[in-house]
């Protein structure tokens, strides 16, 4: 898509509002929009935006930064054209400085920063993710409730599965934006949906994730109900988890994959595994950056606790889905939809890539159920767990000078930040449960 390509597209269709969308450092699409009359001027990378407002940015007397988008992700956005205002059409930018440099702070550019990392070592990553959500019920004001409005389960039809339509609705959009999508279907939790896409190099599979958050939640509330992408909205019913499936291609071939190899899988790919291993409890404070993503991580929700990686297995941090040739990857699994997806990515490419570099390899596999095994088997077959809460995590990567390098200083001390004070508010705080245990017995 160039220039002259996206003006014309844009006088064809009536495009009379440009939304120039970003991302900041906590995941949270933010967008500007302009009449059509200054596209040319955004497409020449003329305008300029106040950045000390936005999370993780800058402070206030360096505010000036420029919005440089990117021509690949226009979008005609849907919904019924209205002749007399015209459609609306969105760019996904990157952020530059003042001085119309790569901005440090900017999730997009930081995780470009470590893809050309990768294609220096003639590396592209591929990645196909399964996001999650919740369909929760409106009230009367308009406000999300915690009610669902279905007791459906894993991929049970209507009428039981009340969120076919609205499901249905949303891959109907969807695809009319270019996804193409693999499945949809009900979650194993009541109101609990999961829609796949196809994967794609990782820069554009983040840039999806991010417009996907979006049209989900349009499109749920079109049927009167609230889209959520918080990890675990009610106790004792499983989390929304985004397992990443990731594979690395080298001159157009799937270099995960050795027909030689008695399982199908390269020394590259046991190392990229091996890599994503030794640095997991603080690649957990990115892929899992809220206090509400570890009430997901724990025991007995299919949601993964422990270090480990298995062929068959479900329990472990990192499973071998069986296809091979050019279908091999890992699957990771305890990403959630609440993540950056640019910083996640990022991370996890940073880890593969130390361990494919220091030519490490990891232990073998574990084909048991972890979760049935007692603190003494894990111990012995050397099975550490992730993190217990974000507090744990974000002291993990404190410590992880390469997963903080992924990041970049300026990315690194925002989150860390934001993260610290969130542990903090939520520390502070009494809930519900301390009430109920405390109040009468003390």
């Amino acid at each position: 898509m160039d220039k002259n390509t996206i003006m014309q597209l844009v006088r064809e269709h009536n495009v009379q509002m440009i939304q120039l969308q970003f991302t900041d450092i906590l995941g949270v699409m933010k967008h500007i929009s302009v009449p059509v009359d200054q596209l040319s001027k955004a497409l020449n990378d003329e305008l300029m935006f106040d950045g000390s407002s936005i999370e993780g940015f800058v402070r206030i007397e360096e505010s000036d930064m420029y919005l440089r988008p990117d021509p690949n992700t226009f979008l005609i956005l849907p919904g019924n054209e209205i002749v007399q205002r015209g459609n609306t059409a969105r760019l996904i930018c990157d952020i530059c400085d003042s001085e119309e440099q790569p901005f440090a702070g900017c999730p997009r550019q930081v995780l470009r920063r470590v893809l050309r990392e990768a294609a220096d070592l003639g590396y592209t990553m591929q990645v196909g993710p399964e996001p999650e959500f919740f369909l929760f019920n409106m009230d009367e004001h308009g406000s999300p409730t915690l009610t669902t409005h279905d007791k459906a389960g894993y991929f049970d039809l209507p009428p039981v599965d009340k969120g076919e339509e609205a499901r249905r609705d949303m891959v109907e959009t969807l695809q009319q934006l270019g996804f193409e999508i693999e499945a949809a279907h009900h979650e194993c939790s009541p109101g609990q949906h999961e829609i796949d896409f196809k994967y794609a190099e990782a820069l554009i599979t983040a840039d999806s994730i991010m417009t996907f958050r979006i049209i989900v939640r349009m499109v749920a509330q079109r049927h009167g109900l609230h889209a959520t992408f918080m990890p675990k909205p009610i106790f004792g019913i499983n989390g929304s988890g985004m397992h990443m499936h990731i594979s690395l291609f080298k001159e157009g071939s799937n270099i995960f994959y050795d027909p030689q190899s008695p399982d199908g899988l390269s020394t590259t790919c046991l190392s990229f595994i091996a890599g994503v291993m030794k640095h997991a409890r603080a690649i957990a404070a990115v892929t899992n950056p809220t206090v509400n993503s570890y009430k997901r991580l724990v025991p007995g929700y299919e949601a993964p606790v422990y270090i480990a990686w298995s062929y068959k297995n479900r329990s472990p941090l990192i499973r071998i889905p069986a296809r091979r040739g050019i279908g091999t990857r890992i699957e990771i699994r305890n990403p959630d939809p609440a993540c950056n997806p640019y910083l996640g990515l990022a991370v996890i490419l940073k880890a593969g890539l130390d361990g494919i570099l220091s030519g490490l390899r990891p232990p073998a596999s574990v084909d048991q159920n972890i979760y049935e095994m007692d603190l003494a088997e894990r111990m012995k077959s050397g099975i550490l767990s992730l993190p217990e809460n974000l507090y744990d995590a974000i002291k993990e990567l404190s410590q992880d000078h390469l997963i903080r390098e992924a990041l970049g200083g300026h990315v690194y001390e925002r989150f860390m930040l934001a993260k610290t004070q969130e542990w903090e508010s939520y520390s502070a705080r009494v809930y519900n449960w301390e009430v109920d245990e405390y109040l009468e017995k003390f």
